[in-house]
């Protein structure tokens, strides 16, 4: 017979505690899959298309959603196309009576400007030019042979579109994600000219070929760089998951397309010395990197941080939820002051606020921690990385997020919904070539297409390809 004594441990108390203990493991459990469950774009990494509901409408006073008009807005600076200069215009029509509308009398110019100008874009009726070129052959009594004259070496390697059409084909197909049907229809409704698909197919390749060797020089040059943010999302091909990672330096930016998503990408592009400042997450991948190369510094991206506090604040455990909200109120109040940084006296004091919020959040995340694996893993990354969150403060020209990268990188999110990956290897470099000429342009208030017609020329003319480094004299990034 089993002990009945309590003060001894009688076997119903040891079941009951046993059953308790089971109980409670069971609850964190539930609790965990739970968090998990309602992760987000506002509370994780996760991207706001992985959203299944909407988010909350924003309710004034009276309860009532809140609609604003489309449309200008009231108190906003009115916005009004400025005219073309005279040297842009095609035509310029001149609209006078015949004669006097009242007594049919002869009518005389007034001077001064006109009274009311309209000016007005219009597509031409044909707006490509198709040309034939052929070769004549000529007889030489002298010689008493016959010459053939070759064709110039550009118009052999254009073909039958020319170089202007050919980049447009690429810019169509990269920077405005069509497809190749797409582009095909623009062919035949617009242009008036039948072209197959296959054809449209080689084209774009042309166009790829165009930019190997700008698309090369810029990823030389992401080693030397002195600040770089990066970031990486994912790629489709043949049904598999590849990566691309987005680089972006001041100036420019850079795709790359691999099958991993490891620190191998960072050693293979940036190489094992590299002696430059990271802007990331806090990824697994770059916390290796910063441990295979010791020369690197990183700056994890703070808005990661508010998404993985917003979680403990969310989570059904009450002790994550109150020490998630004490850490937020601090971030919340380091960003205060950083948006207001204008409003103090000196650099210097604003620095100093800002080291003030860092000691406050640093201490708040290590003293009165709940004894939950949530809280554990948020105080640990702040023990072992906290001048890698905080590095900003000693240096103005670090942003404290990751957010140039994150924009960067939308467009071949972009491209990817639209064109549903590649097939091989030559998609693959189309896609990383074509997203840093259009990425890298518009950083630099640059026209992708001129670029575009500027290396298929140089292309087909076997000259060399422009750079997308910017013009010292040209626009700013």
């Amino acid at each position: 017979m089993a002990e009945t004594n309590c003060e001894t441990g009688c076997a119903g108390c040891v079941e009951r505690d046993e059953q308790l203990a089971a109980a409670r493991k069971r609850i964190a459990e539930l609790e965990a899959e739970l968090a998990k469950a309602k992760k987000n774009s506002a509370n994780s990494s996760k991207p706001p298309s992985s959203d299944i509901t909407k988010p909350k409408p924003k309710h004034d006073k009276k309860g009532r959603p809140k609609k604003r008009k489309s449309g200008g807005q009231k108190g906003h600076p009115r916005h009004e196309r400025e005219p073309l200069e005279e040297h842009e215009l095609d035509n310029i029509w001149e609209w006078r009576f015949p004669s006097c509308p009242c007594c049919s009398g002869q009518l005389v110019d007034v001077e001064g400007e006109p009274q009311r100008k309209l000016q007005q874009i219009e597509l031409i009726d044909q707006p490509v030019a198709i040309e034939e070129h052929r070769t004549i052959g000529q007889w030489c009594e002298h010689c008493q042979k016959q010459f053939v004259p070759a064709l110039p070496k550009e118009l052999i390697e254009a073909g039958l579109v020319g170089p202007r059409l050919t980049a447009l084909v690429g810019w169509f197909k990269g920077v405005c994600h069509m497809s190749i049907s797409s582009i095909r229809r623009y062919f035949r409704d617009v242009l008036g000219v039948r072209i197959s698909k296959g054809m449209i197919a080689k084209i774009v390749n042309k166009v790829s070929k165009s930019l190997r060797d700008p698309y090369e020089e810029m990823l030389g040059l992401l080693m030397h760089e002195d600040r770089l943010n990066v970031d990486e999302t994912g790629h489709k091909e043949n049904g598999q998951r590849w990566w691309v990672w987005c680089f972006r330096a001041f100036s420019y930016t850079v795709f790359k397309i691999s099958r991993s998503r490891g620190s191998d990408v960072l050693l293979d592009v940036l190489g094992d010395d590299f002696r430059g400042l990271l802007g990331c997450d806090y990824f697994s991948a770059y916390r290796k990197y910063m441990r295979l190369n010791e020369n690197v510094m990183l700056q994890f991206c703070l808005a990661h941080l508010i998404r993985d506090v917003k979680f403990l604040v969310t989570h059904p455990n009450a002790k994550n939820q109150e020490y998630g909200q004490r850490v937020l109120a601090l971030l919340r109040k380091l960003f205060h002051t950083i948006h207001r940084r204008d409003q103090y006296q000196s650099e210097a004091t604003f620095r100093q606020q800002l080291e003030r919020i860092r000691n406050d959040l640093c201490w708040h995340v290590g003293m009165e921690l709940p004894d939950t694996p949530e809280a554990a893993n948020l105080a640990e990354r702040f023990y072992q990385h906290c001048e890698s969150y905080f590095r900003f403060i000693t240096d103005p020209d670090i942003d404290p997020t990751n957010n140039t990268a994150e924009q960067a990188i939308r467009f071949v999110a972009i491209h990817r919904r639209m064109t549903q990956g590649t097939r091989g290897e030559k998609g693959r470099h189309w896609v990383e070539r074509i997203a840093t000429v259009a990425v890298t342009c518009r950083q630099q208030s640059r026209s992708a297409f001129h670029f575009l017609c500027d290396a298929v020329e140089a292309h087909f003319r076997d000259t060399s390809a422009p750079s997308l480094l910017p013009d010292p004299a040209g626009a700013s990034p």
